[in-house]
């Protein structure tokens, strides 16, 4: 013990160190945490806790920049909340909140305390970037037709527009001079005119003209035949108009060779043949066959040789007949058939088989 009692455990008041001691306070309880000596260390205590700026612990990474939406949404990856750091040497007792602090957690803390959680966003995706369409932007025309192929088969397309719009062209040229009065043109290319439109494109004018056509004709055919013991005998007329008709007649929907075979050839014949029945020119050759092989093979299927018989030549008969007038009418004409008989044809094997002389 020195003479200022700096060795004795008791002690001393302020003016007097041997005076009265003060009186101790109750004692502190045995499991309070030991405070710390040096008091340099120990953090200063705010009222409001929130606006302490508080170290951010190291390692803690700094927050990502959002990222753009994606287009197939995700589950929801909430952010985990980073343990609050404690001052060193104190522990804060568990379901009891520390004096002076609220009891939200500290939203310092937090990567964006203003922006909302993505949701649309699912770690380990790739993001995928989605521009919607801005209001009032032209949008990209979609291509169709002719403007939607490569230009390769865009210009074979347009090659091939061209060759069908001359093509065209010359087939109602050729017609128009067909049915055109006659001209310089036609004088001049009339055989050429012909060979375009013949037979397949012929035009004419029986039902609009001035003079329609007011006669019903009928083809007839009667054949030579030399039955199976020789005897030659003449058949009686096959009236093979009246024959087309009849299949005609309740039928809706009649075959083209009942309508028009027989009634086209006839036109053919008179218009390649003059007034003695002689041809006009090399096509009247051939509207002959073509006649002749039509009245053959019907009277094949009529069977008009019959039993063994054979047909060795056929005789062609137009019979025209005016047609009535109505009731109402003063109007006075003939009733009687007129007739155009053809001279005798003989026929060939080629012409009731279809084959080619």
């Amino acid at each position: 013990m020195d003479a200022y009692g700096t060795d004795s455990d008791a002690r001393h008041g302020p003016d007097d160190p041997g005076g009265t001691p003060e009186p101790e306070g109750p004692p502190e309880p045995a499991d309070r945490p030991a405070q710390p000596s040096d008091q340099d260390d120990r953090p200063e205590t705010a009222a409001h806790p929130e606006s302490v700026a508080h170290p951010e612990p190291a390692g803690h990474p700094e927050p990502a920049a959002r990222p753009e939406p994606v287009a197939h949404p995700g589950p929801v990856a909430q952010p985990e909340q980073t343990a609050r750091p404690e001052p060193d040497g104190q522990s804060e007792p568990e379901g009891r909140p520390e004096p002076g602090r609220h009891a939200e957690p500290d939203r310092d803390l937090e990567p964006d305390r203003h922006a909302e959680p993505d949701r649309d966003f699912e770690p380990g995706r790739h993001a995928e970037l989605v521009v919607p369409p801005q209001p009032g932007a032209p949008y990209a025309e979609t291509r169709t037709g002719v403007a939607a192929l490569s230009p390769r088969y865009q210009i074979g397309a347009a090659l091939a527009l061209a060759v069908v719009a001359v093509a065209v062209c010359v087939h109602l040229g050729m017609v128009f001079l067909h049915v055109a009065p006659s001209n310089t043109l036609t004088k001049a290319h009339g055989k050429a005119i012909d060979e375009w439109v013949y037979p397949e494109f012929e035009q004419n004018w029986k039902l609009f003209a001035p003079n329609p056509l007011q006669q019903n004709i009928a083809v007839q055919v009667r054949a030579e035949v030399q039955a199976k013991d020789g005897e030659v005998r003449t058949t009686g007329w096959y009236d093979l108009s009246a024959e087309d008709g009849r299949a005609i007649d309740g039928n809706l929907l009649p075959s083209h060779t009942q309508q028009n075979e027989l009634r086209r050839a006839w036109d053919f014949f008179v218009a390649t043949h003059d007034s003695d029945n002689r041809p006009s020119g090399v096509r009247g050759a051939l509207s002959e066959n073509y006649l002749r092989r039509i009245v053959a093979l019907r009277l094949d299927r009529d069977d008009a040789a019959g039993q063994g018989g054979v047909v060795e030549r056929v005789q062609v008969r137009s019979s025209t007949t005016n047609v009535a007038p109505p009731r109402w009418s003063a109007e006075k004409i003939s009733d009687k058939p007129m007739y155009r008989v053809l001279p005798w044809w003989p026929v060939t094997a080629a012409d009731t088989d279809g084959g080619v002389e």
